[in-house]
């Protein structure tokens, strides 16, 4: 029998579904605004295959690519960044900031995808992140040369192996989260402080584990602007009289940091006088003497200040705080 006798006929609906319509839509989305086309591939599976089965319709407007946000998006995986990195390599050249926070399912191995297309990066978070490990770090300083701002917040099993690798490559670099690195000891912050001198943030949230022999370090950071030692709770008066040579720091994070007293928290007054926001919270060890002399040396800066729970600070009428600190917009203190 002739094989065209055995071939099903082809209906009309099945030639409009399977031809017609993805020519019409080919046509017509290169008229669409970029939100709208976007909006497309949502609408169907067979939609979204037969847009993206047309390149030319995403090249044009992708060539220039300087910054990804898929922010808890957490359905992405390694495979996807394997996608980009085989299909739009060339679009991601000038890539600057790539954000990844809370990609659960992402590993050192999306880590290395990714990072091998994007050599001109900036800045890279990837925040909240228990699979990322060393590795994942070491292709990044390998690739990407040029960061300056690196979030590794929550990055729970980064050691100080990777903090050795960042410090070595980014020298340059001006913003540094280590918020929740668990792992993380004295010897590798101290590599940081050693060689990162242009940080201008550092945030060190909810670290308990480094010692006055690290914080003390902090000191060379000439540049520092914002400080989070939120939850530090071996950092005493003498390391925070060193962390107040730094002159330039206008917001300051001390909430629990239990060991302080007064002597150290006089020492920031009199050290750090571009002081904008400081929080106390949660140090009984402070009085109404850190108060006056944060008025006398930061009275036309603060306008933020957090004292609650510090027992040893009186109330204060508006009025009165505004003698103090006639700039203050937020004074929070104890009930």
């Amino acid at each position: 029998m002739d094989a065209k006798e055995i071939e099903p006929k082809r209906t009309t609906t099945t030639t409009w579904n399977t031809e017609t319509i993805p020519k019409v839509m080919k046509i017509v989305s290169t008229k669409l605004p970029q939100r709208d086309l976007i909006s497309l591939l949502l609408v169907s599976p067979w939609l979204y295959r037969t847009l993206t089965s047309f390149p030319p319709l995403w090249m044009p407007r992708y060539q220039h690519v300087k910054e990804i946000n898929l922010e808890f998006a957490q359905d992405i995986e390694d495979e996807h960044l394997e996608v980009l990195q085989s299909k739009c390599f060339v679009s991601l050249q000038k890539l600057e900031s790539l954000n990844l926070n809370g990609c659960q399912k992402i590993s050192d191995k999306g880590i290395e995808a990714i990072t091998s297309t994007c050599s001109k990066l900036k800045v890279f978070s990837i925040y909240w992140n228990v699979r990322v490990t060393d590795i994942g770090i070491k292709h990044v300083v390998e690739n990407c040369k040029q960061i300056v701002d690196l979030n590794l917040s929550g990055c729970k099993n980064i050691s100080d192996k990777a903090l050795q690798l960042i410090a070595e490559n980014y020298q340059e670099l001006e913003s540094l989260n280590l918020t929740r690195c668990i792992k993380l000891t004295d010897g590798g912050l101290q590599q940081i402080l050693s060689k990162c001198s242009s940080l201008q943030s550092l945030n060190l949230y909810a670290l308990s584990s480094f010692t006055d022999k690290a914080y003390k370090k902090i000191s060379s950071l000439s540049l520092l602007k914002f400080l989070d030692l939120c939850g530090a709770q071996n950092l005493s008066d003498e390391g925070l009289s060193c962390i107040a040579k730094c002159k330039n720091i206008v917001s300051l994070n001390l909430t629990w940091c239990v060991r302080v007293t007064d002597v150290g928290a006089v020492a920031i007054a009199e050290g750090c006088t571009s002081l904008e926001f400081l929080s106390l919270f949660g140090i009984v060890g402070v009085t109404d003497k850190c108060l006056e002399v944060l008025s006398r040396f930061c009275s036309n800066t603060v306008t933020t200040l957090d004292v609650n729970g510090c027992i040893g600070i009186k109330r204060r009428s508006r009025d009165e705080l505004l003698q103090l600190f006639p700039r203050l917009r937020c004074f929070k203190v104890h009930s």
